[in-house]
Order: C-alpha cells, then structure tokens, then sequence
C-alpha cells in the first residue's frame, strides 16, 4: 500500500486509513522504489496474495522512518539509474541490520550487491530485454525461495530490463540461476535472507513471478490475512476514530470512487456526513441529473447540489496549458468546498476518492517536478493551505480494489462496473482552450460512442472509454457543401489498474458504424480518428 503525503506541507491534514492496524501487527512489506515503471506491479502482486504493502522513494527512507514502521520484510524496486554513477540512489544501508528478509529486483539486486561488496559492471554482453530464460544452478534444487519454479526443464521463463549486471557477489552469497547475459540472475544469502533477482517477477512476463515473490513472503512468515472486508472493517473504525462528533463534506462527482468513499464513510458515521455535487459544466450528457436521482433516491444521502457552472467556465476561459487547468479545477472545487462547508457549519474534513494512480501521476519518486505526468486536480492541483483537513479512505487503492471494496458496501455491479470518469471532468477531453460550443459538440459526441459501446455488448469489456474534442478543424464535405470543422479522437482501453494500458481492438465495422453515426448526428464534427496509443508512451486521458 501507499503512503504518500508529499503533495502539502502540512504532512498530519492527509488522513489515511487501514495503515496503522498493520503497522502495529508488523504484517507489511516495505517497498523501497527506485523509479521502476513497473514498482506498483510489486505492490499489486502483494496484495493479490492477501499482504499488505507500502511504497515508498527511497530519498523519503532513513533510519528514523524504518524505526518507527519497522517492516516484515523489504523490497528493493528496479529503476532506471546506474549503480556506477556517482549519485546512484540507494537505500540506508541499515536495512541490512533489520534481520528482515530482502528481495532486490533489477536495480534492487545490483544495489544491494554494490553496498555488501560485491561489483557492478556496465558494457558489452551486460544487457537483456524484454523475454529471456533463467537456467538452474543445479546446486539450488532444495532452495526455499525456488519452490515450484524450474519443473520443466531447469529453466523458467522471465522478462529482462537491464543495461548492467551483477559481476561479482559477496563470499556469504550463492548463485542460483544464470541466463545469457546475467551470471547471477538469481542470488541469495539463506542464513539472512537475502534475495536478489536480475528479472522482473512482478511483470506478467514473468511466467512464475508470482510464485517466486510467493515463497519469498512464506519465508518472512506472513499471515497473508490482508482483504477487503479487513479492510472495510478498518476503514469504518478508522473513521470513527478520526471523525468522532465532527462533520464531513464529501466531493461526490457520481463515479465510482468518489461513490464508494461516500457511502464508505455514510455507513461509519451516517448523519455527520453531507455530499456535495458539483456540477462544473464539464459533465457528460445527462451526467447531473442521473447522479442526484440516484443518490437522492437511492442511497438517501445528504446531498447538496452546487450549480458552478459559471464559475468553473470563467476561470477557464482561454487557459490552454493542461497543468493550469488541473490546478485551477482542483483551487476551485475547493473554494466551493469551503463555501458550503461554513453554511453547514461546523465542518472539520473533505473526504474524496483519492486513488493510488492519482498519488503517483501527480507526485514523481525522487520528490521533484520533473518526471512528475500529470497533476490530478484531487492532488497535486489543490492547494497546499486548506481549511480543511482531507479524509482519502481510498488512496492507497488501485481502482479494482475499489471495485471490490464496493461489493464489500453492498454497492450494485451494474454501477461499480461505470467506466472511470475524471474530477476535471470534460476539461481533459477538450484540448486547447473550453467553450460551451465545444463542450456542446464533445457531449453528444460521446454519448454517441458509449451508445454504440453499449449496443454492441463491448461496455464490460472495456476499462474506459470516452471521445475528445480536437483543437483543430478540417476541411470536409456533407450534401455536396463544404465543411470546415473539428476532429473527434476515439479513446477506449483495456487495463487491469489503470497504471498500464491497451487499446481497446474494436472492428473495422463498429468503428466505422460509430464514425458515421456522430458525423451525422452532431453539428461540428466531420471527422473521428480513433486513437491507438498505449499506456505507457501514452496516458490513458489526453491531458
């Protein structure tokens, strides 16, 4: 799991939950990244096998940090530095007295070797990419941490992403596996535990990663306990704790996080909690409607509705630059926050739905701005001084895992299973600059394409989908006249968190069918594309 306070100063106004009843059971992995793309695969792997985990930048661990969560067992993440460069990162070289079993993946390995006193090298024959094979040390057959892997053959498939190799190993150490281009593809220390792996296990290319990373927790002893109903049953003690006799507002959008965080903290103190739907002007078409129907109606929750409409908008007005639309969406829902919360009175938290892939967009490992993607509105675009202190019970959650923490709630499928919707809304699918002649167009656009999702029995098995609105027009014909106006780009993807993605292989004929469909039904618009790009190079939204 995550823990990541870095986006305010004030570190203590971030309330998370679920964490400190593991912290105290010392039933966590620590995950220590280095800037892998892959780091929160780690993470998903553990809590697949029912144990909980943080993770944490490696610059944010030292020996105070490690004395006070004391963790079951560490992870050293990969990463794209070398270990032979001067400024190498690397952990406190006190987790090496913890007696705590340690994993090092990739870079994790070579760092690990490098501080014990074994040697890196860089150069010719040093590299592998992509799949490879890891042949058995014959001697290692009885090792704990191979359990199950090398059945067939002496050899297990993996996926490689490396430039250096490990070269010499420390005398306390053995080699258990070996590929082509790595000698001490797997590595280990039994008598203290220490692992290291010049593979990925965490990555699906890793045919039996899970199975290694597996035997790994076993040999640390963990209870493997960790669930969502552990976690839901948490998350309402948490809250009630932290809450107690105060209000809460909660930033209900409609979506499926921000639904679950509501009723989440609804069922832990009921009455002392009141929503607040914001309708922006950058919702979907039908969007304000069908969510107060269903939360009035349904769910019986303390709502109000907020027409800022206006507002929104005129702060918008001519603001192109992605990053200046996020901050100024994230400072003004905010504003309407605070505004409602002093005529409710009496108001000490926000709560919102706060995700883990929101966390680590908007916040870069090292700490800095320059490999930070985006700035999610409900993160890295509010601002760093509020009135209220923030309540996030799903931060720490990948969007699946909120899935099921609805079906936890008693929440229906058919609703957790809505594709997710951004907090800025249509902002991120209108590049350049917003107008409700745009906005306009971009609605029944996308309505449009979700009808066609739908109609075709596709909605399910699609993660997201949705239409963008191009700052570019094009010149086209319909009934003999020309036309000059804008591009529509379709989006849709599949993903299992979000953190990675593909796009969606729709037929010819469906997109086809669905391009002449909105062409001919929305003014505006005399061209669709359909965008193919995964994620990464891409991110799933445009902006």
């Amino acid at each position: 799991m995550v823990f990541l306070s870095q986006c305010f100063k004030e570190k203590d106004r971030i309330i998370n939950f679920s964490r400190e009843s593991y912290l105290m059971e010392n039933e966590f992995v620590l995950i220590i990244d280095f800037g892998s793309q892959v780091t929160q695969l780690i993470a998903r792997r553990l809590r697949e096998l029912n144990v909980y985990c943080e993770i944490h930048p490696f610059n944010r661990v030292n020996d105070e940090f490690l004395k006070k969560i004391n963790p079951k067992a560490i992870i050293l993440s990969g990463g794209p530095a070398s270990v032979l460069n001067d400024n190498a990162p690397k952990p406190p070289s006190s987790i090496y007295d913890l007696e705590v079993p340690i994993l090092g993946i990739c870079y994790g390995q070579q760092i690990m070797m490098q501080m014990l006193g074994g040697s890196v090298v860089s150069g010719s024959g040093t590299s592998e990419f992509g799949k490879s094979y890891v042949k058995l040390n014959n001697k290692s057959k009885n090792i704990k941490l191979l359990e199950g892997l090398f059945l067939k053959e002496g050899k297990e498939e993996v996926w490689m992403s490396h430039g250096d190799h490990v070269a010499t190993i420390p005398k306390d150490f053995e080699v258990y596996g070996v590929s082509e281009n790595a000698p001490f593809a797997i590595i280990g220390n039994e008598k203290k535990h220490f692992y290291g792996v010049q593979f990925h296990p965490e990555v699906f290319h890793t045919l039996n990663g899970k199975v290694l990373i597996k035997n790994f927790l076993k040999l640390s002893n963990f209870s493997f306990n960790w669930s969502m109903q552990s976690y839901l049953q948490q998350s309402v003690e948490e809250i009630k704790m932290k809450v107690g006799n105060k209000k809460v507002i909660c930033a209900l959008s409609g979506g499926v996080d921000s639904s679950v965080t509501a009723i989440l903290i609804n069922k832990a103190i009921g009455n002392q909690l009141t929503c607040i739907y914001v309708n922006n002007g950058l919702m979907r078409k039908n969007e304000s409607e069908e969510v107060l129907k269903l939360y009035r109606d349904h769910y019986k929750l303390n709502l109000i509705e907020a027409n800022e409409k206006n507002l929104f908008l005129s702060n918008l007005k001519g603001i192109k630059d992605p990053e200046k639309k996020r901050k100024i969406i994230g400072k003004l829902f905010i504003q309407v926050f605070e505004k409602h919360a002093l005529e409710i009175g009496d108001v000490s938290f926000l709560a919102q739905g706060t995700l883990y892939p929101d966390v680590i967009e908007s916040v870069s490992f090292s700490g800095g701005p320059s490999v930070t993607i985006k700035s999610h509105h409900n993160v890295g675009g509010l601002p760093k001084k509020m009135n209220l202190d923030l309540i996030e019970p799903l931060r720490e959650l990948f969007k699946d895992e909120v899935r099921l923490l609805g079906k936890e709630l008693g929440i229906p499928n058919d609703f957790l299973e809505r594709h997710p919707f951004p907090g800025p809304g249509l902002a991120i699918r209108c590049p350049g600059e917003i107008t409700d002649e745009k906005l306009n167009i971009l609605r029944n656009a996308d309505s449009i394409y979700i009808q066609q999702i739908k109609k075709h029995g596709l909605y399910n098995k699609i993660w997201q989908a949705f239409t963008v609105i191009l700052p570019v027009k094009t010149v086209g014909v319909m009934g003999d006249t020309r036309t000059y106006d804008y591009v529509c780009a379709l989006r849709a993807v599949t993903s299992l968190d979000g953190m990675t993605a593909d796009y969606y292989p729709f037929t010819h004929e469906f997109l086809s069918e669905t391009a002449t469909a909105i062409i001919n039904n929305v003014r505006g618009i005399n061209r669709v594309t359909y965008d193919i790009t995964s994620k990464p190079p891409g991110t799933i939204e445009w902006e």
